[in-house]
């Protein structure tokens, strides 16, 4: 028992089972990234659809361009702005404890 103690590693935090320790650089640019154009691609859906019943409920002619420009841009924005720090600092950790 003592020598496992010993020899563990205690393994960094899971979000979702998705581990949070070890990118490497390319690794982390590409799961902001990816989080972002997610995020871009997910709300942008919602508000085009929310859009087509406010069009065709409320009687309405509301651009679908108005979905890409205020809600898929600034939500995919704000997430690779918050992204980019946090997988940063996860890749700094992984090169700080190597």
């Amino acid at each position: 028992m003592t020598e496992f103690v010993a020899t563990h590693r205690p393994s960094g935090g899971k979000v979702l089972g998705f581990p949070l320790e070890g990118f490497g650089l390319f690794t982390s640019l590409l799961l902001a990234l990816a989080s972002a154009f997610f995020t871009f691609f997910a709300s942008t859906c919602i508000a085009i659809f929310s859009l087509l019943g406010w069009n065709v409920f409320g009687h309405h002619t509301v651009s679908y361009a108005d979905s890409y420009r205020y809600v898929g841009f600034p939500a995919g924005a704000l997430v690779l702005i918050v992204a980019l720090p946090v997988f940063g600092v996860l890749w700094v950790r992984a090169k700080v404890r190597r």
